[in-house]
């Protein structure tokens, strides 16, 4: 499996960050400041909400990250007087503060002299409609997405009746083909050749495409081939979660292969273990009906239903049965009799 270097952004800046959260998320911001917001850098995944800073405890105050203003700052602000309000302002503005956004913007607002410090300080104002209870579960995530480890692969991911399958393998072992096939049979293609992994929270491992491969598909001797065009919308997604990594390789006479299953491998992408699933390839070898099963198996397993452990439970049951058969307890029948069964 060939893995790329491993890449994590270590800051964004605040006018990428305002443009994102009203074109991607659909938030409703005002930017009330008008500053240069390009300058300041946003470098962590948290948010903060600074009442303690405003009441004059600065000792803690996680100044780096974007500050939410929500009902409690403000009303807080509006139980003092105008000089008050500026003075405890001008404190938190002392902070290099990436920026500010102001929460429940129909109910709050905030003295257009704090704006002007704000201005004065170079430090981006926005204000929302949105409570701060939805506005923070939004940014954090949009936030903890553009600060996750990613790392690409050498591959090409696939949805199979719901199952991420990532197919690796040597280059021209015929991966590509493979995904075709599968696409072909109404299951839907992530990425080709290259997949970018994100690594989501503490287990999830989101893959995806970038710009410039998206949904086209090489494949050796055809070219290039657009797979929502030929097969439409349905054919394809943007992202799915990597369940199952499937390494194809080389038939090898001399290497022992799984034939149970009992003892499931797994392999590591960016620290979080993903079952590995090694196949090996032949002429005539029908991999993709074999890579539909494996998702379905997978799909039984996360049921509750082990195919190899009930095989092994009644080869256990089996081995017993042939010891009670020769110590005479019971009758050498295999196969029960069925005594109008006469097919």
């Amino acid at each position: 499996m060939k893995l790329g270097p491993l890449i994590r952004k270590q800051e964004i800046n605040a006018d990428f960050f305002y443009r994102m959260l009203k074109t991607r998320l659909k938030i409703p911001l005002e930017d009330l400041s008008q500053v240069d917001a390009s300058k300041k850098l946003i470098t962590e995944r948290e948010v903060h909400r600074p009442g303690l800073a405003l009441a004059g405890f600065t000792d803690l105050f996680t100044f780096h990250r974007v500050q939410i203003l929500g009902n409690t700052e403000c009303r807080f602000l509006k139980s003092m007087s105008l000089k008050d309000q500026s003075k405890a302002f001008e404190l938190l503005l002392n902070y290099d503060i990436p920026c500010i956004i102001m929460t429940d913007a129909d109910k709050n607002d905030v003295n257009p002299e704090l704006v002007e410090l704000c201005m004065k300080k170079g430090i981006p104002f926005y204000s929302t409609t949105y409570n701060s209870s939805k506005l923070i579960y939004l940014v954090t995530d949009f936030l903890d997405d553009q600060f996750s480890h990613q790392q690409s692969i050498h591959g090409v991911l696939v949805d199979v009746y719901g199952i991420g399958i990532l197919i690796t393998g040597r280059s021209g072992i015929g991966k590509s083909e493979v995904g075709l096939d599968l696409v072909e049979r109404g299951h839907r293609l992530v990425s080709d050749d290259v997949v970018l992994i994100t690594k989501k929270g503490e287990e999830i491992l989101i893959g995806s495409s970038n710009n410039l491969v998206e949904h086209f598909m090489e494949i050796r001797g055809v070219g290039i081939l657009d797979i929502r065009s030929i097969f439409g919308v349905r054919s394809i997604r943007y992202q799915k979660r990597v369940e199952i990594v499937v390494e194809l390789e080389d038939w090898d006479t001399n290497k022992e292969y799984t034939r149970l299953g009992l003892d499931g491998e797994y392999t590591e992408i960016l620290s979080v273990k993903i079952p590995l699933i090694s196949l090996a390839v032949y002429a005539g070898k029908n991999v993709t009906v074999i890579l539909e099963t494996i998702a379905l198996n997978h799909l039984l397993k996360h049921y509750g239903y082990d195919s190899a452990q009930v095989f092994a439970e009644k080869l256990q049951v089996a081995i017993e049965n042939k010891s009670k058969v020769k110590a005479g307890k019971e009758p050498d029948r295999i196969t029960p009799y069925f005594e109008h069964d006469f097919e």
